[in-house]
């Protein structure tokens, strides 16, 4: 980390009264200058208590979404606008309102994953640490579930009196985990447990000894007896594991499971939004309150 660099933010934060938020996905050095680091929840969850003016969103559009529409009077910036998460768009145009005719008493889970449009056609949104949780609480027996369909088949699972429909999206870095790649690298390593996130294929999750949220992994792994995992989700999540546990040792596999958007986020890229208050988020207010209900929602369940 160029020290330089890191001082003027630290200064550029005290003037301002500004935060930086980042999600584990982004890159060691940013995760390492972050006030706050964790996953969807924990993020939406510290946007809306912080006092901080200015929230530096280190991560993808939607999040930095999720953080205006939470809190319309703070100002919003992120590190570099075309960060974005391909699954977040991943609902086809008329779809929600198709299902809404198809099924009576239908309530619609949003994954906080998607843009601030898809929430506003949503009951409720979930993250993958609480979607069970929620899931479960919901007086609705008809669920559509969008838009990762992985993580709605994993939740149909855990909660098999509801009838969840799932929509046809995923996430492309989770998706590309194969079986073949956890086999070799479980064959290299006999003694690793294996942590899968729920965005995983259904193939990957059978494999795994532990599924979880990347929030849920990280507390996995810092429980453990065991010393060796393997893990499948974004490699961003390495910083983490190993600022948190020294002596343990972390695989993933082979491919480079890797967000391109998410390490968009950079130090100077930080540095240039603080300086010029640019890539600021604006939302459009009707949305704003529309996206809100099922956020506010979200908090209130998964108390």
């Amino acid at each position: 980390m160029n020290n330089n660099i890191l001082n003027q933010i630290n200064q550029l934060k005290k003037e301002k009264n500004a935060v930086i938020l980042a999600h584990y996905y982004v890159n060691d050095e940013t995760q390492a200058i972050a006030d706050y680091v964790g996953d969807s929840f924990y993020l939406a969850k510290i946007a809306r208590n912080t006092d901080a003016d200015i929230l530096v969103f280190c991560g993808v559009s939607f999040m930095g979404e999720s953080a205006k529409i939470l809190n319309p009077d703070k100002k919003v910036l992120m590190p570099d606008l075309t960060a974005d998460c391909p699954m977040a768009h991943m609902v086809k145009n008329g779809k929600i309102e198709e299902m809404r005719k198809k099924y009576d008493d239908l309530a619609v889970v949003c994954y906080i994953n998607s843009t601030a449009e898809l929430k506003c056609q949503s009951d409720v949104c979930v993250t993958s640490s609480n979607a069970i949780k929620i899931v479960k609480a919901l007086p609705n027996k008809n669920i559509f579930f969008i838009p990762d369909k992985n993580l709605g088949s994993y939740v149909a699972e855990q909660v098999p009196d509801k009838n969840i429909i799932l929509n046809d999206g995923c996430c492309p870095v989770h998706a590309n985990v194969t079986v073949q790649e956890v086999i070799a690298e479980k064959e290299k390593h006999p003694q690793a447990l294996i942590f899968s996130h729920p965005e995983c294929n259904k193939e990957v999750l059978e494999l795994s000894d532990k599924l979880g949220s990347t929030a849920e992994i990280i507390t996995f792994v810092k429980n453990s007896d065991a010393n060796e995992f393997i893990i499948c989700t974004e490699d961003g999540v390495d910083y983490k594991l190993r600022t948190d546990n020294p002596n343990k040792k972390f695989y993933f596999p082979q491919s480079c499971h890797c967000c391109a958007d998410m390490k968009l986020n950079t130090p100077e890229r930080i540095l240039h939004v603080l300086k010029t208050e640019q890539n600021s988020i604006e939302i459009d207010e009707e949305i704003r309150k529309k996206a809100l209900i099922p956020l506010d929602k979200m908090l209130e369940l998964a108390k």
